[in-house]
């Protein structure tokens, strides 16, 4: 009887051990989400092909919006933040 349960505890242990070894799903696509991003990052593949001039603002309304835009980023006056006085009641 006893030989039969040893038999069966490492039949089960070596089926634990080769069940183991067989690759997770994780490990199958290990680096698949990278190359998806790497892919769907190109919105153009042809795009350096092109050799025809970019078409776009001029170079004065560019300057206007830069300029306009860092503006934004300025300094500007700090609004004092309220100051909210906790006190216990008098005794």
């Amino acid at each position: 009887m006893r030989i039969h349960i040893a038999i069966a505890l490492v039949a089960l242990f070596g089926i634990g051990l080769l069940a183991s070894c067989a690759p997770t799903r994780v490990e199958m696509d290990y680096g698949t989400s990278h190359k998806l991003q790497m892919v769907n990052q190109i919105a153009n593949p042809d795009a350096g092909k092109d050799v025809k001039p970019v078409e776009g603002m001029d170079g004065q309304t560019s300057s206007v919006v830069i300029t306009k835009h860092r503006k934004e980023f300025e300094k500007q006056e700090k609004q004092q933040a309220p100051i909210f006085n906790i006190t216990t009641p008098a005794k």
